[in-house]
């Protein structure tokens, strides 16, 4: 008993440690942007692509690559998914030219999809109690809350006391720590067999849909919301995901069973998690560029007060979240959660040029700890639908909702807030006025995104009944763990 303990902690640890280097890599390179335009000599629009070939790759893979993770094994995609996010690591921290690092960050973009889709369906065969999970989800969930700030910092860190190529290169002694860890540590599953599901032409149009819509909506900003490119490349990414629904509704093996979808929980926490994560993206990146653009924030000044959020996330996640949820449910742990996220985003809208750090950005800041609470609690209840055999894909989709979320919000945020900057500056007001009327503006709309995010989760959502909190296995096989 105590070996097998051991083994779930060294597993809760990997997948933990491997989800915190997603996330880091998400957000430790905006801080290196300007350093590594300077060097590689990007132009303006080019530079963005070492963000956007990211995401495009993650966004647009994570679906299919959790439900191959049921086919061919779990362990076996979170294993590959680390060799090519570590391999790719070392590409990117080579690069010497724009178009080697922007393929190396798609690359690393296919393998946290692979990792990262499997995650959660790892987790929730390994801690089958829900008492037991919530406090792994309250681990688990402790990596996503602060790993966006500690990336902001450690990357201004690594940029000014080494080189941008170090932000990529200190993924290489993280990933290959949590391959040789997982090797031993994580359950041997043999998956259903790529024979249960091999549907090649539902895999093109959902892979094809997500990737084109995610492209559309990263380029918002530069095109537009009403613009040929927005609303035709829009239209056909649609067009395309409807396909992969009619696909899934009469193949005989289908890539995406939808009857995943028909659990109240699982589609209700999906539409939370976007809508949530529409807005709640907005803080990171809005409240970043408000310190520095308006207030004058080094890269490093900026990171450090973002630390209090990151640690108060910390620790509700790590120590909090799961005695709440196993004293009162999963339900009223998210709502109060994301009515903290709502107050946070609604005091915002009020910050002034001349904002007081301790003011105007520490009480937002000390609210956003609801994160801490509504994600683990949102986890619990998304997973608490899924079949056993379904649980990689439950995973897949409940990151593929988050990687929507933040897309379209921080695409859509952010051209409104540059459209009222304009419209600002067109009538007279100082270049800090219009960033802070454009900010603000965002901060509106975020927070009224979190308010249909309560909304939805008060009408749809239900506290899953113990013993439904996680799938159990299908067989010994799928959750013995191999020491």
């Amino acid at each position: 008993m105590h070996a097998v303990l051991r083994a779930r902690g060294t597993a809760l640890g990997v997948l933990s440690a491997t989800m915190l280097m997603t996330i880091l890599d998400g957000s430790i390179v905006t801080v290196a942007l300007p350093a590594i335009q300077d060097d590689l000599g990007f132009s303006a629009t080019g530079l963005s692509w070492t963000v956007n070939a990211y995401l495009i790759a993650f966004g647009g893979l994570l679906l299919l690559a959790g439900r191959l993770g049921d086919l061919v094994g779990r362990k076996t995609m979170f294993l590959a998914g680390n060799a090519v996010f570590t391999a790719a690591s070392l590409l990117a921290g080579a690069a010497t030219g724009p178009a080697v690092l922007i393929v190396a960050r798609f690359l690393q973009g296919v393998g946290s999809a692979m990792a990262a889709s499997v995650v959660l369906g790892i987790l929730v065969t390994l801690y089958t109690e829900p008492g037991e999970r919530a406090r792994a989800l309250g681990v688990f969930g402790f990596t996503g809350a602060a790993g966006a700030s500690i990336g902001q910092v450690l990357g201004g860190v690594l940029t000014d006391a080494l080189n941008w190529h170090w932000i990529f290169l200190i993924n290489l002694p993280i990933g290959l720590v949590a391959i040789l860890l997982a090797l031993p540590a994580l359950p041997r599953d043999r998956g259903t067999g790529l024979a249960g599901g091999a549907d090649v032409a539902g895999a093109l149009l959902v892979t094809s849909g997500l990737m084109l819509g995610i492209y559309t909506v990263v380029k918002i900003e530069q095109y537009g919301v009403p613009s040929v490119h927005t609303l035709g490349l829009g239209a056909l990414a649609v067009a395309l995901l409807a396909g992969f629904f009619v696909r899934q509704a009469k193949a005989a093996n289908p890539l995406m069973p939808l009857r995943i979808l028909r659990s109240r929980n699982t589609s209700g926490a999906y539409a939370v998690e976007i809508l949530a994560f529409s807005g709640m993206f907005s803080f990171q990146v809005m409240v970043a560029l408000y310190m520095q653009n308006v207030l004058g924030y080094g890269a490093l000044e900026t990171g450090a007060a973002m630390l209090p959020a990151a640690l108060l996330n910390g620790a509700a996640s790590l120590l909090l979240s799961a005695r709440l949820i196993g004293r009162y449910g999963e339900r009223p742990v998210l709502l109060t959660g994301l009515g903290m996220l709502g107050a946070a985003l609604a005091l915002l809208v009020r910050l002034p040029v001349d904002g007081d750090y301790l003011v105007h950005l520490l009480p937002s800041m000390l609210l956003v700890t609801g994160f801490g609470f509504a994600l683990p609690a949102l986890t619990g209840i998304a997973m608490s639908g899924a079949r056993p055999e379904d649980a990689g894909l439950a995973s897949g989709l409940f990151n593929t909702a988050q990687q929507i979320g933040m897309a379209t919000g921080i695409a859509v945020l952010s051209t409104l807030a540059a459209s009222r900057t304009g419209s600002l500056a067109a009538a007279g007001e100082p270049a800090a006025a219009a960033l802070t009327g454009g900010y603000r503006l965002a901060f509106g709309i975020a927070a009224v995104l979190l308010a249909a995010a309560f909304a939805v989760a008060v009408a749809v959502l239900r506290t899953p009944k113990p013993g439904a909190a996680a799938p159990a296995p299908a067989e010994p096989s799928t959750t013995s763990v191999t020491l």
